[in-house]
């Protein structure tokens, strides 16, 4: 009799890679007072006092700002709520999505 040969069973787990990550950035502009800005990064970002001011001032002094990081579909949202806020007080506020390399 020929001996039997088990081959060992391999379990194949399903990988599941993370969604890309997309980031919010802030465009300076020179019409839209800064307070006005602190106030849209605080509501619609949920930072504080200190971290929206702080923005608020790296994208006034270098043009552009990376506020956070999400998923595609917050990331959009996000950036459209406040543009959207921006334009509803008549101010030319622009925030903008990229992808995260």
């Amino acid at each position: 009799m020929s001996p039997t040969i088990a081959k060992p069973r391999t379990k194949t787990a399903p990988k599941t890679a993370r969604p890309p990550l997309w980031k919010v950035i802030l465009l300076n502009d020179d019409f839209t007072p800064r307070e006005f800005v602190v106030q849209v990064l605080k509501a619609v970002f949920r930072l504080n006092e200190s971290q929206s001011y702080r923005v608020m001032m790296t994208a006034h002094q270098k043009g552009a700002c990376v506020i956070a990081v999400y998923t595609r579909d917050v990331a959009e949202t996000k950036a459209k709520e406040a543009t959207d806020l921006g334009k509803a007080n008549g101010f030319p506020l622009y925030f903008t999505t990229e992808k995260e390399e």
